[in-house]
């Protein structure tokens, strides 16, 4: 009798989620905005989706806790989902498809579940600690391309930040920098191997746009950690999230643009 986690239900909560999405995408206006920036717009879809996937994963998983982006904690245990219903609103608004839905299980401070559905592609990313990530039952993995050749994506807020100025400005001549402006669509983009990194400093997300992804990259052979630390927790939003070969360019070395801080130079192949 095998002891993993059972994530049937949570699956087919979220591919019946995906089709109402799917058959909305571009055609719906937001209601309300939730703060001056262009992106942060709420559909009726962002509620009807959250509270859909409340009620299915409180009948499978009737012990583990709910806390989804639009209504907060609905449920409240040490064991619980993080959702974000529609990551991406504005582009699902706007008919781009830079927009999934994420599904994190949270176990005390750990994250040792997830999954990001790219709706409108119907692509199914599925992660569980210790067991390896997969895209629509196929296996994932990282690329091995160097920093040279990488292409990386970066949220920062630099309004107030000159350190975090300096290093976008150094990564940005060593290798190319993209953005869509949806973290689950570049989480995707790592774990499948098609670009090499994400890099979060002083970022504008919250804990749901960040802890499905870090485990997705880190089960398919990715390394996230937090800056300047060996370790990740999903509460802390500055991290790195890349294959082996740029985090160790990132990270080793006098000229590391983020060196860590927790870690001897004699323990660094340890990383």
């Amino acid at each position: 009798m095998s002891d993993r986690f059972d994530y049937r239900a949570v699956v087919e909560a979220v591919l019946e989620a995906g089709e109402l999405l799917a058959a909305q995408f571009g055609r719906l206006d937001p209601f309300r905005t939730k703060s001056e920036m262009p992106s942060d717009v709420v559909t009726t879809l962002d509620l009807s989706v959250e509270q859909l996937l409340a009620e299915r994963l409180h009948v499978a998983y009737p012990d583990i806790g709910f806390v989804g982006e639009e209504f907060g904690i609905t449920q409240e245990a040490e064991r619980f989902w993080l959702v974000d219903p529609i990551d991406g609103t504005a582009h699902f608004v706007r008919g781009i498809p830079f927009c999934t839905t994420m599904v994190a299980l949270i176990d005390g401070s750990e994250v040792i579940f997830s999954l990001i559905y790219d709706f409108v592609r119907k692509d199914l990313y599925l992660a569980e600690k210790g067991y390896g990530a997969s895209l629509n039952g196929q296996a994932l993995q990282v690329s091995h391309r160097t920093f040279n050749e990488a292409y990386l994506c970066v949220e920062t807020n630099m309004e107030h930040h000159a350190e975090d100025i300096a290093r976008f400005l150094a990564l940005r001549k060593t290798c190319v920098l993209m953005e869509t402006v949806n973290c689950g669509y570049e989480f995707a983009l790592i774990a499948s191997g098609k670009i090499e990194g994400r890099i979060c400093m002083h970022p504008y997300g919250r804990d749901y746009d960040y802890a499905a992804g870090s485990l997705l990259i880190a089960e398919a052979g990715g390394i996230v950690t937090n800056i300047g630390l060996t370790t990740f927790d999903y509460r802390n939003h500055d991290f790195l999230a890349t294959n082996k070969e740029v985090y160790a360019a990132l990270t080793r070395g006098p000229e590391a643009l983020f060196p860590l801080l927790d870690v001897a130079e004699a323990d660094y192949h340890n990383v």
